[in-house]
């Protein structure tokens, strides 16, 4: 990544770690994918039980894989024949990991969820969520991460699950009731009443949507 960029980030990251331990959160910063992977597994003991909602970052750093091995208890929802005892296998799970479709400076956490296994996990039930988020998901403030969440995370999520929404249509968010809408469900984390239960990594790269 360009070295002025790479410095903003830094600078910034700051900023948002500041705020996410104001929220009762942690804030850790990775200078690329490869040692976010590697921060991401020092915080996950062996033999952990891991599930995740559709958390691409994860995917992104190699996490996902890094997981799926006798060394961990990883809920694979898509191989599951029961696909709904999977998903309730996530509330009980040691570790939820996720991604954020938008972020602000100050710590506050934007998702949108269809199904809301993800946005309802990320709320309540497993013991810790691990958060991946690349610093091409912070916003100035709530305002710019809501628009960003409806208006580039959703549209570009709705054509790649090949839904017919007008989003996906045309590219921005048309605040519709389509019975394929992805935007059922909001879920804004300003705040962990547990402390130590959410943790962010911040990764110095463009991740995810």
């Amino acid at each position: 990544m360009n070295e002025n960029i790479t410095k903003r980030n830094e600078l910034l990251a700051q900023k948002v770690i500041k705020g996410l331990e104001s929220r009762n959160m942690t804030g850790l910063y990775a200078k690329d994918k490869e040692e976010a992977l590697q921060i991401a597994l020092s915080l996950i003991p062996k033999g952990s039980s891991i599930a995740m909602g559709g958390a691409m970052s994860a995917h992104e750093i190699g996490l996902v894989e890094a997981l799926k091995t006798d060394e961990y208890n990883f809920v694979d929802r898509d191989k599951s024949e029961d696909k709904r005892a999977a998903m309730l296998a996530a509330y009980d799970a040691d570790f939820f990991l996720s991604s954020a479709n938008a972020m602000t400076e100050d710590g506050i956490i934007v998702n949108i969820d269809g199904n809301s296994n993800r946005v309802s996990a990320i709320a309540q039930g497993p013991k810790k969520v691990l958060f991946i988020v690349g610093m091409n998901k912070i916003c100035p403030d709530w305002d710019s991460a809501m628009k960003r969440a409806r208006n580039v995370a959703a549209p570009i999520n709705a054509q790649r699950f090949g839904l017919s929404t007008p989003c996906a249509k045309t590219g921005s968010c048309m605040d519709c009731k389509s019975p394929d809408t992805i935007c059922c469900q909001f879920l804004i984390t300003r705040f962990s009443r547990h402390e130590g239960r959410i943790t962010v990594i911040l990764v110095n790269d463009n991740l995810g949507f």
